[in-house]
């Protein structure tokens, strides 16, 4: 690291020193980006930006520079420039002196586009159980696009064609391009937060991978999936796949095929509703001549038989169950009954008359006829009564 002490710079010094610095450290280097903001100057010089995801730097291709190329370079192109570092000096910015440009190619391209789509599908934002489902008859449609280009003329044409009472609400915003992506993400958000239509198609027609790139941006990826009304990506042909597509609610191969779900044709409706009237006439007749032959099986006669025959299923099981309940009561009676005399039997067996009939006797003293338990309560010279199974005897108590 230099150190300058207490040395203080001029700014035209401290650009100076961070001139030399860049310019003679930084030659014949190579750099991936993608370009954005390409515009040719009057002079026939090609100023543009390479930017990746986290950074960008200026850039300038000049005249005499550009008659090698083999492609004329656009915005969204991914490329290696090669070329010095230089640092313009009135406006304190450094940026880099394309010698030469050449295409990084569609497998660098498509890399990024993998990472990314791996990424934003790691967070949930191409979940299949967010989708939401399309209204079945849209009144109004917004449609996000360029107003002057192929996709909204195809739309038109097939909703003029199949539903002319369908309202189009067209949100202009560029396809391509640096500003693509914002204004395309900026349209999503405004459709949505207004409610200009019930169902948003965002697309553009066919291009190169390059020309699509705005449809893979992270912002309008995320405005799709944020989106709370329904969304159809239409971008490009069928072959042609971006990641809004994965985003998107439905996918419409094309933008026609997205004008074509969304509008049901006046006479299509007609016919279904025709189909569904007759359908529903043959089904009632039907049902009806059905009932009537039922109905004719049975006279009133045959309704008694058919009664009778219904219930006498259940007059028999009534029987039954009435013969078990009759024999279920009886047996309880007859078992009560036993324990009951048996319960009469035990008790008499424990009872004084019982005791006494076994031999034994009962003795009271005659005056007061308090019961004499033990020999001492014999007074000498009283009476006595004792009492027997079957009578009472009055004896006298000696000594």
């Amino acid at each position: 690291m230099i150190g300058y002490g207490d040395k203080v710079f001029s700014v035209t010094e401290i650009t100076g020193l961070i001139k030399d610095t860049l310019e003679e450290g930084f030659r014949n280097i190579r750099i991936t980006g993608e370009i954005s903001n390409c515009r040719p100057s009057s002079t026939g010089h090609l100023y543009f930006t390479l930017k990746d995801k986290n950074a960008m730097i200026s850039a300038v291709m000049f005249k005499g520079r550009q008659r090698g190329l083999a492609f004329t370079p656009k915005d969204g192109m991914l490329v290696k420039a090669s070329g010095n570092i230089s640092v313009y000096a009135q406006r304190g910015s450094y940026q880099i002196i394309c010698d030469s440009i050449e295409k990084a190619g569609e497998g660098e391209l498509l890399a990024l586009l993998e990472e990314r789509k791996q990424r934003l599908a790691a967070e949930g934002l191409f979940a299949l159980e967010k989708k939401k489902p399309l209204p079945m008859f849209p009144s109004k449609i917004a449609v996000v696009t360029s107003p002057t280009g192929a996709a909204i003329k195809d739309i038109l044409r097939v909703t003029g064609r199949r539903n002319s009472g369908l309202n189009i609400v067209v949100l202009p915003a560029p396809v391509q391009g640096d500003t693509a992506a914002e204004k395309i993400a900026e349209q999503i958000k405004r459709a949505d937060e207004f409610a200009l239509g019930e169902v948003i198609i965002i697309g553009r027609g066919g291009g190169s991978l390059e020309d699509l790139l705005p449809f893979s941006d992270e912002t309008v990826v995320r405005a799709v999936a944020e989106c709370s009304l329904p969304v159809i990506s239409a971008v490009g042909h069928e072959i042609d796949t971006s990641l809004s597509d994965l985003a998107a609610d439905v996918t419409a191969p094309t933008p026609s095929a997205a004008a074509e779900i969304v509008s049901t044709g006046r006479e299509e409706l007609a016919s279904r509703v025709g189909q569904l009237h007759e359908s529903i006439i043959s089904e009632m007749n039907s049902q009806t001549e059905r009932i009537r032959l039922l109905a004719s099986q049975y006279s009133g006669a045959n309704l008694e038989e058919s009664f009778f025959i219904l219930i006498q299923p259940v007059l028999g099981r009534f029987d039954d169950l009435k013969e078990e309940l009759i024999s279920g009561f009886s047996d309880r009676i007859k078992d009560h009954r036993h324990r009951l005399e048996t319960a009469v039997r035990e008790l008499y067996a424990v009872s004084p008359q019982a005791i006494l009939e076994r031999g034994y006797t009962i003795m009271t003293d005659k005056e007061s006829g308090r019961r004499l338990k033990s020999a001492n309560d014999a007074k000498p010279g009283a009476d006595a009564l004792v009492k027997f199974h079957d009578g009472t005897a009055e004896v006298s108590i000696h000594e």
